[in-house]
């Protein structure tokens, strides 16, 4: 048993109550003493779930944060100090200019962000003398596990349809892949928000469903994975928007049934994360190697073709990398579920 479970019995006072009492140690921890207040909560059926209301009342929810932007600072320095400040929690952020005012592309470029990268957020404020961003959603709106959800699943749309851009020579269904890009960096930035807010407070990480740092730092790395994963998709669609026709058929469907192969480990990596599949995520790092020879068959089809051979080798080197994501997703669920799997076995990590 570790030290976060304990075993009470459950008593019967008076007429009509059950008391159960707190090991002393938890409560020193947590600074609690007599007559302070617990909020309890009934999780499904089988679950209770209990937490000092003075602890819930001290989230971190940092309030106000301003930023001061020079006459000449570079628009790119301007989003990337206004990302940070997403990412750090604040729930209002000032944008306002140091001496003078906005200029027009530094306000287009802080609106542009808002609209397409920070996710809850909207301007309540906007004028020459500066920008007032609002962080509206709610910490227990979408879980981390739940974001990560909706950005598979964007970001499989986005290869399927990339690829289909390309069959059918379709450059407005690619411009559309290039535009769902923003949509998942959006729910990568609220990930991040929502674990640098978890590892400076425990009670937070329980509420999101995170058991400790390290599981917060997982799921980091495969929310960064799953963005990559959109960018290479968004790769293919540019190639198509560039050249404004598809490939030859037969490398076409090489590539295909190599899209195909990709989406099926990235599925496969997930749902061992999801379920904390130890064994699963080995079958599938096994099996992302397979992903070499549907790249080498590509690269026979189209050995005589020089344009054809480079169009189909920058396809094939993008979607080899989600494979590539695939195996370090896996490898990210067999680090955080390894003492579980070794226990499992009737092992003990040493």
């Amino acid at each position: 048993m570790d030290d976060r479970e304990e075993t009470r019995k459950i008593q019967f006072t008076g007429k009509s109550s059950y008391i159960v009492s707190l090991p002393k140690q938890w409560v020193t921890d947590l600074g609690l003493r007599q007559g302070d207040q617990l909020v309890m909560q009934r999780r499904g059926a089988a679950g209770l779930h209990v937490m000092p209301v003075k602890h819930r009342a001290s989230a971190p929810h940092k309030e106000d944060a301003y930023v001061e932007i020079a006459s000449d600072e570079p628009i790119e320095a301007v989003v990337r100090k206004l990302i940070s400040l997403y990412f750090m929690g604040f729930r209002m952020i000032h944008v306002v200019p140091r001496g003078g005012r906005l200029g027009p592309q530094q306000r287009a470029a802080v609106k542009g962000s808002v609209k397409r990268m920070l996710m809850g957020s909207e301007i309540i404020s906007d004028s020459t003398a500066g920008i007032t961003v609002q962080v509206l959603v709610n910490l227990m709106d979408l879980s981390v596990e739940g974001a990560l959800k909706r950005m598979l699943h964007l970001a499989r749309t986005m290869l399927a349809d990339a690829m289909l851009s390309v069959k059918e020579s379709n450059r407005e269904l690619a411009e559309e892949v290039i535009s769902t890009d923003d949509e998942v960096d959006r729910f990568g930035f609220y990930i991040i928000r929502q674990i640098k807010i978890a590892v400076q407070n425990e009670h937070m990480m329980a509420e999101m469903g995170l058991r400790d740092a390290r599981h917060c730092l997982g799921y980091r790395i495969v929310a960064k994975n799953i963005e990559r994963t959109g960018d290479h998709a968004a790769h293919i669609a540019r190639d198509m928007v560039e050249f404004g026709e598809g490939v030859r058929p037969d490398a076409l469907s090489a590539l295909q049934k190599m899209s195909s192969f990709s989406i099926g480990v990235l599925d496969e990596a997930c749902l061992a994360l999801f379920k904390e599949d130890y064994a699963q995520a080995e079958r599938t790092i096994q099996k992302c190697l397979e992903v070499s020879r549907h790249e080498k068959r590509v690269a026979d089809l189209c050995a005589r073709d020089d344009e054809a051979l480079f169009r189909a080798r920058r396809m094939s080197e993008d979607i080899r990398r989600i494979s590539e994501y695939a195996s370090d997703i896996a490898e990210i669920v067999i680090n955080l579920n390894i003492e579980k799997a070794l226990l499992k076995g009737g092992r003990h990590p040493r």
